[in-house]
């Protein structure tokens, strides 16, 4: 019984976790695409002043790349929806074993290799 309980606890925790990290991520978002706004109105009225070394085409296109660039940055839907996907798959596990798989879902262990490079390798110690 007391194994249930924690395994019932040990999930409970994980699943606030990821809420929490997950909106955590979406107001670190929504902050850091503002201040690329903010910097891009102030790259474009720098443009406008003659305040840049550039002409005045360059310059708006360097802008407007810089503002892209944030954007592509953002945390993407398709990111937090991987790691829902890969919580989903540490359900087929029980006990410890799940526990610990949802842990190195959530980045709690190290972790090296590269998609390009054939796959992340997660590892963590108890």
């Amino acid at each position: 019984m007391t194994t249930t309980q924690s395994s019932v606890r040990n999930f409970t925790v994980v699943a606030v976790l990821t809420a929490w990290c997950s909106t955590a991520a979406l107001a670190a978002s929504s902050e850091a695409l503002a201040a690329a706004r903010a910097r891009y109105r102030q790259d474009m009225a720098d443009c406008s002043s003659g305040r840049t070394n550039q002409d005045l085409a360059t310059c708006r296109l360097e802008a407007r790349n810089s503002l892209a660039d944030a954007h592509r940055a953002r945390p993407s839907e398709s990111a937090q929806q991987y790691q829902q996907n890969a919580l989903q798959r540490c359900q087929v596990h029980r006990g410890d074993d799940r526990v610990d798989c949802e842990a190195r879902i959530l980045d709690n262990g190290n972790v090296s290799g590269s998609v390009d490079g054939g796959g992340l390798l997660r590892k963590s110690v108890r």
